[in-house]
């Protein structure tokens, strides 16, 4: 089950919704935990059984990690725990990825090791394993308590508006609101405001943008017109489609009281590869950051050392993204880009028309490995992008590329553009401050409430045309 589906948003969320409120508050956690289960469960029952197994023992060994806690059997026990989550995450996501890679040093496929079998990934299982390494180890800092309750634990792992594609949430910053949570009707409202609005970047600006992606990276040696619509597609695709699904998310948080910290803050006007970061997928950036690159040493040992350590998390993080070469490499181009950033000190110089423009240029070379299936294919892509499989764009090609496509296009280079002075402007005119939490003024606003359901009736009949609209982290 997809946010972006008719069932999801017509009969599960609705059903959910309606008993959610009807449940009394002390129950709310062991409902949210079935109706999470039910929309894991959606896609494949039998995946359930490895999420509610790793729910298990990280609960366990974090209350054995309490128990004595700053103690080396506290360590021990938290290194337990941690190497149990990197296992089920290493056979699930890598032992298909290794092995290919063994049988190529012998110049063979696995079929050729006589290995005819594929593990098959679960969706959601690099977020919720991190969620639980983030839990373990907070624990063992002293950072977070286990909950009383097992169904306010099992709750957060499961919870269906980030179980499968995030945001990265950490346990110490949930736990009370699992104890005490605010609901209103202002809250309810913004949530589905900001719903609406990730459901219309998902469905009526990446979808449209997609299919010209996809024309673009299918392509073999695309010419250099084809190579940089492709590319330009694909870096606004990712952007609408993973920042639409976090925009959803958040939007389902605040209509069950839950706030969930930002994940994306305009990432395309940056100004260095480094404020990128801070930037995009910020809940990832955060995680690496608290759990690998600071017990790695941080910057505080040593310039060379810091430069190893950030190449080093960038890798990984690469790797997180999925088990191919290609994330190995993008990790290494951005992680030699900060590096270098930090060396030249380029971080830190004025922001300028220029450097976000160069910054745009890297972000983008960087997409178009992440998105091709293998090494060679990336690297015909960017003799594409050079001009060197010819400046012409096939007549045979040409004809596949919808009026729409291009349309959209130009709006999502447009919305990328204006988000900041769009976000801006909403914030000063709508945001209520002295509201629960802050809200903006959706229930009561004719402007707001009236833009956001235009919105969601597009995406609606947008999606009717549709047979199927899955994200793209879902594969990550």
């Amino acid at each position: 089950m997809v946010f972006s589906s008719e069932t999801f948003l017509f009969l599960f969320l609705p059903l959910f919704l309606a008993l959610y409120y009807l449940t009394p508050f002390r129950f709310r956690s062991a409902l949210i935990l079935a109706g999470s289960y039910l929309f894991y469960g959606w896609w494949r029952f039998d995946f359930l059984a490895l999420l509610i197994l790793t729910t298990i023992w990280t609960y366990g060994i974090g209350h054995l990690v309490a128990a004595d806690p700053g103690t080396r059997p506290a360590r021990v026990w938290c290194g337990v725990g941690v190497a149990g989550c990197l296992a089920v995450l290493g056979v699930f996501k890598y032992l298909n990825f290794f092995i290919d890679s063994f049988a190529a040093l012998f110049g063979t496929t696995a079929a050729g090791l006589d290995i005819h079998w594929r593990l098959i990934l679960p969706i959601g299982v690099s977020f919720y394993v991190f969620h639980c390494i983030s839990y373990l180890v907070d624990v063992y800092r002293e950072d977070a308590r286990p909950p009383r309750s097992f169904f306010d634990f099992a709750a957060f792992i499961a919870l269906f508006p980030q179980l499968v594609a995030g945001p990265i949430l950490r346990f110490k910053d949930l736990a009370h609101q699992f104890e005490h949570r605010t609901h209103s009707p202002q809250l309810f409202a913004d949530g589905m405001a900001r719903f609406a609005v990730g459901l219309g970047k998902k469905v009526l600006i990446a979808d449209s943008i997609a299919p010209l992606a996809d024309l673009a990276f299918a392509t073999p040696d695309p010419s250099a017109p084809l190579a940089w619509a492709g590319a330009v597609a694909y870096m606004l695709q990712l952007y609408f489609d993973f920042s639409g699904y976090s925009d959803m998310a958040m939007g389902l948080g605040l209509m069950m009281g839950f706030r969930f910290r930002e994940n994306f803050d305009t990432p395309y006007i940056s100004a260095s590869i480094t404020e990128f970061w801070r930037r995009w997928h910020i809940s990832l950036s955060v995680w690496l950051r608290d759990y690998l690159y600071i017990p790695l040493g941080g910057n505080r040992i040593s310039g060379r050392r810091t430069y190893v350590n950030l190449l080093t998390v960038m890798v990984l993080g690469g790797l997180w993204h999925g088990a191919n070469w290609t994330f190995v490499l993008w990790g290494i181009w951005h992680g030699g880009w900060l590096a270098a950033e930090r060396g030249l000190g380029w971080a830190m110089r004025p922001r300028t028309a220029g450097r976000v423009a160069a910054t745009l240029i890297v972000v983008l070379v960087g997409w178009v490995v992440f998105r091709a299936a293998t090494v060679p294919q990336a690297m015909g892509f960017y003799a594409g992008l050079l001009g060197l499989n010819g400046l012409a764009l096939a007549p045979e090609l040409a004809v596949q590329i919808t009026r729409e496509s291009l349309a959209v296009l130009v709006l999502g280079i447009t919305v990328a553009a204006a988000e900041p002075l769009l976000i801006r402007a909403v914030k000063e005119r709508y945001y209520v401050p002295s509201g629960p939490a802050g809200t903006l003024a959706v229930s009561d606003t004719l402007v707001p409430a009236l833009a956001t359901s235009v919105i969601f009736a597009l995406s609606v009949m947008r999606l009717a045309e549709q047979s199927f609209s899955p994200f793209l982290y879902f594969q990550f």
